[in-house]
């Protein structure tokens, strides 16, 4: 899998107030080269999470600003970082726009294409690419006013059939809606969580009304299980771990299973080609009526949830940062663990005036 420097690699994370910041570090830490990390986090607020766990922190501006490339570029030479990790969806879009500036600097960053990282990160492209592909994919409108939505929903069978509303491009659960005039009962009441996921037509039309109308992706609602799918990407090959999403809160798997479904491996290994998508990366996968997975959406970077594929057999964070330094890795397939269960719980850091006083 190519030689390793026993010199410690300094590696710089972007998000450390991401939630999984520490399944990142975990994955970089536990690597099967035992390679050193040296860790630095950073992030557009000083008191996260990430600032406990790692080696060093340093607060940075938002990634829009015009002063967050500079910003970058200085911790970089004083801190002699050898390779970048973005982690959120914002700094992915930024920093593929400047991998040759970093390039020049002799700093490796662990991201895709510009070109890549728009079309991936955004849902409309994102399902024509599936429909170009043979990947299946619901069915779907683009909507930029109340008429064409309206028009949308109507063509999705509301109000007899669900329907989801999304931005284009969004993250985790931000944006999302989902179109049901289902009644509460008081059995309903009384079982469900308030999540706030679902609301009528009628609210969502009054409320958008209220600003600038944003243009939003419907689509066909699916009532299956989800999927997501890990994949490392070295350019030509591609290593898939899909893992059924078990259970989720607030858009986070807290319970999940290693699923090594053939047509996940083969739906996500299509994808990447198409979208010449390198390093670390995944899916969103979600069963129709009929049993059939088919596209959400796209995560090109580290997911939350990705330090599962360490346990499954293939440590698909740290293969991306040793691919983006240099190294060549050797794709092994044959010691991944299917049915490997993975189970999130709560924990946290305490702090006492700034300083870490213990974590659990």
């Amino acid at each position: 899998m190519g030689s390793v420097a026993e010199k410690w690699t300094t590696i710089l994370i972007t998000g450390g107030g991401a939630p999984g910041i520490a399944g990142t570090i975990y994955a970089l830490r536990n690597n099967p080269h035992q390679r050193p990390f040296r860790i630095l986090v950073v992030d557009i607020q000083d008191d996260v999470v990430g600032k406990y766990l790692a080696d060093g922190f340093i607060q940075v501006p938002p990634p829009e600003s015009d002063e967050y490339l500079p910003s970058l570029l200085q911790i970089v030479k004083r801190e002699g970082i050898s390779v970048i990790l973005p982690q959120t969806t914002r700094e992915v879009a930024r920093l593929s726009k400047s991998i040759e500036t970093l390039a020049s600097t002799g700093v490796a960053v662990v991201v895709s294409s510009a070109q890549s990282i728009e079309i991936a990160n955004d849902k409309f492209l994102l399902l024509q690419k599936a429909e170009e592909t043979g990947v299946p994919y619901p069915a779907y409108h683009r909507t930029d006013s109340k008429t064409t939505l309206l028009e949308a929903v109507e063509l999705l069978g509301y109000p007899q059939k669900k329907v989801v509303v999304k931005p284009r491009v969004s993250n985790g659960m931000r944006g999302l809606r989902i179109l049901s005039e289902e009644p509460w009962t008081v059995e309903r009441f009384l079982a469900e969580k308030p999540e706030g996921i679902e609301i009528s037509l009628d609210d969502l039309t009054g409320l958008l009304s209220q600003g600038k109308w944003p243009e939003l992706l419907v689509s066909e609602y699916l009532p299956g299980d989800e999927y997501t799918t890990d994949v490392f990407s070295d350019g030509h090959e591609y290593i898939v771990i899909p893992r059924l999403r078990e259970k989720i809160r607030s858009g986070i798997t807290f319970n999940a299973r290693v699923d090594l479904r053939q047509d996940l491996v083969e739906y996500s290994s299509k994808l990447a080609k198409v979208l010449d998508l390198r390093y670390c990366f995944g899916f969103q996968f979600k069963l129709s009526e009929e049993g059939i997975p088919k596209l959400l959406e796209c995560n090109p970077r580290v997911q939350g949830t990705m330090v599962a594929s360490v346990f499954a057999g293939f440590n698909v964070i740290y293969y991306a940062v040793a691919a983006a330094l240099g190294s060549k890795i050797k794709l092994d397939k044959t010691n991944l663990k299917d049915g490997l269960k993975f189970k999130r719980y709560w924990g946290g850091v305490a702090t006492d005036e700034g300083k870490p006083a213990g974590k659990v």
